[in-house]
């Protein structure tokens, strides 16, 4: 019998290299296929189309336990959105997929529609079609976003130097923190259904979670520095899994230091309460959809002091691998321990 390969012995981008490394692009309008934040499309003489795809579904991406539907429909599309801005474009479009389950009403289904209008207008995209299907597994949401950018402003995974800066924008963790709180309630309220949930001052963790923003405002911060990244990436998987990303395409290394890591005090005393370490959960936690992006040295007094953004590092040679400095000194490699979707059951 022929051996099969479980998927966990891959994980989802090895399997993504599994699938995509043999395909030849055929038509001279495919600029970028498979490999960055969005594939790139000839538009015309001075823009690109760029289009990016994701899907939500029931179970591994939410939790409808605690997830409400209004805010679900608004971070389908925002989440979507933040490749779009990963490539240093503008978001012009979406198109929405729904595979509906039968326990669901009209009235709920609407309610997640009013969140996604509520984001498309924020964000100025328009609502232009895509598809609705049943399920026999719940609620899944696929939202194709598109966008354009610039040629000249165009930004790609792959263009870090060494010796360029490493930038983040935002803080990072909240959203991992902001899921343990509501997990850490789930479990309350199941042994105990009439226990009212503890959130206290965790509104900033929640949204988080809940209720994502992208970071349109940061690619508009980046054209009035009149700054362009090198590379430029987002972080949904954490930034351990980002960071690597971009050295890989960029065939570079790369040092960041923990205690140049943005995070909220109100992550950091959270994930404390929990047992947790701060920087590993700003690290590998995801969900933050911040920008990571590389930049010259020369361009380092452009964000100098703007609260939007730290620089955490620098690029180095290839050789020297991917690492985390401590404030101890200690040199500790970075490995991708975010999400793993065909990761094995403990």
């Amino acid at each position: 019998m022929e051996k099969t390969t479980p998927l966990s012995e891959l994980g989802e981008f090895g399997l993504i290299k599994e699938l995509t490394d043999d395909i030849q692009i055929k038509n001279s309008s495919t600029i970028v296929g498979v490999g960055d934040d969005c594939a790139v499309l000839e538009r015309n003489k001075t823009t690109f189309t760029i289009t990016s795809s994701d899907t939500l579904m029931q179970g591994i991406h939410f939790d409808l336990m605690y997830q409400p539907l209004k805010h679900l429909g608004y971070k389908s599309i925002a989440v979507n959105l933040s490749d779009i801005y990963a490539m240093n474009g503008q978001a012009k479009q979406v198109l929405i997929n729904l595979a509906i389950g039968n326990r669901f009403s009209v009235e709920a289904i609407k309610e997640i529609y009013d969140g996604m209008k509520l984001a498309a207008e924020k964000y100025g995209v328009d609502i232009v079609g895509g598809d609705i299907t049943s399920s026999y597994a719940g609620l899944g949401i696929s939202i194709t976003a598109i966008g354009e950018v610039d040629k000249k402003k165009i930004v790609y995974r792959s263009g870090a130097k060494e010796n360029d800066l490493i930038v983040v924008s935002g803080d990072l963790g909240g959203a991992y923190m902001g899921l343990q709180l509501l997990e850490r309630e789930k479990e309350v309220f199941k042994s105990n259904p009439q226990a009212q949930p503890e959130f206290e001052g965790k509104d900033y963790l929640l949204e988080r979670q809940l209720k994502p923003e992208a970071r349109k405002d940061i690619v508009e911060l980046l054209e009035k520095m009149e700054l362009i990244p090198t590379s430029m990436i987002d972080i949904s998987d954490g930034l351990a899994s980002e960071l690597l990303h971009i050295c890989q395409a960029s065939n570079v290394g790369a040092a960041i230091y923990d205690e140049k890591i943005p995070i909220d005090p109100d992550t950091y005393h959270t994930a404390v309460d929990f047992n947790l370490d701060p920087y590993t959960s700003a690290l590998n936690g995801g969900e933050d959809y911040e920008l990571l992006f590389t930049i010259k040295q020369e361009d380092y007094d452009k964000v100098k002091g703007n609260p939007h953004l730290s620089v955490i590092g620098h690029i180095t040679d290839a050789n020297n691998g991917v690492y985390m400095m401590t404030k101890e000194g200690q040199a500790v490699p970075i490995e991708a321990q975010g999400w793993n979707h065909f990761r094995e059951e403990e």
